[in-house]
């Protein structure tokens, strides 16, 4: 099989994997409507400050939730399986392009229950569902990589929360002030520093990604 093709069969291989199982996908579901429902009725009504934050911290422990799996649920059979079969730059690809699809679902699921239950009006709707849209992609692509570092370690949990925790703070930050750009509803020319930041790291995360992941899959 060519390059495409593999990332193709191993992303067609995650859904029907998680289609046949559902039991991640529910549980990640029934936890942003249940934060989010809990949120309100601690909140009741908060500032557009204090809303833009929440939002971030729900979609952040749901991003982790729904991505550590990665890599930790493959067997070490199921593994060498994949090693003769597929090249590593196809599987972490594949991971990849699987964890965006279900972070960009995850987060429109998340960002349409938490309008309706916490009603804030944004001054620029469009600019806030695009920095949605990139921290969605933003938290996939990094804690795919951290995911496959980390469990080739023996405790695996607490690599990953080494690893990502000076990457996720910086991503955090930017996101925040972008989001918080387009609740005040300023000109989008100031958000633009902002955008090309997230699309720069996502472009390093997955450079990066494909430079390290043949070296971890061989051991």
């Amino acid at each position: 099989m060519n390059f495409l093709t593999q990332i193709r069969y191993l992303v067609y291989k995650e859904m029907l994997l998680e289609w046949r199982s559902k039991y991640a996908l529910n549980s990640i579901l029934l936890y942003v409507v249940s934060t989010v429902f809990v949120c309100y009725q601690a909140f009741r009504s908060v500032d557009g400050t204090v809303w833009n934050a929440l939002f971030w911290i729900i979609l952040l422990f749901a991003s982790i939730n729904a991505i550590a799996k990665s890599f930790v649920q493959e067997s070490k059979g199921r593994q060498l399986y994949y090693y003769t079969l597929v090249s590593p730059h196809a599987i972490i690809l594949s991971k990849v392009i699987y964890n965006v699809i279900l972070m960009l679902g995850l987060s429109v699921l998340a960002f349409f229950v938490y309008s309706v239950v916490f009603k804030n009006p944004l001054g620029d709707p469009p600019l806030y569902f695009l920095s949605v849209v990139l921290g969605s992609i933003s938290f996939a692509t990094v804690l795919t990589m951290i995911s496959g570092i980390s469990a080739k370690a023996n405790n695996s949990g607490t690599l990953m929360a080494v690893l990502g925790f000076p990457v996720i703070i910086p991503l955090l930050i930017v996101l925040i002030k972008l989001s918080k750009n387009a609740m005040d509803g300023l000109d989008r020319s100031v958000s633009y520093d902002e955008i090309i930041v997230l699309l720069a790291i996502n472009a390093i995360v997955i450079a990066v990604s494909l430079l390290l992941f043949p070296y971890i899959w061989r051991d």
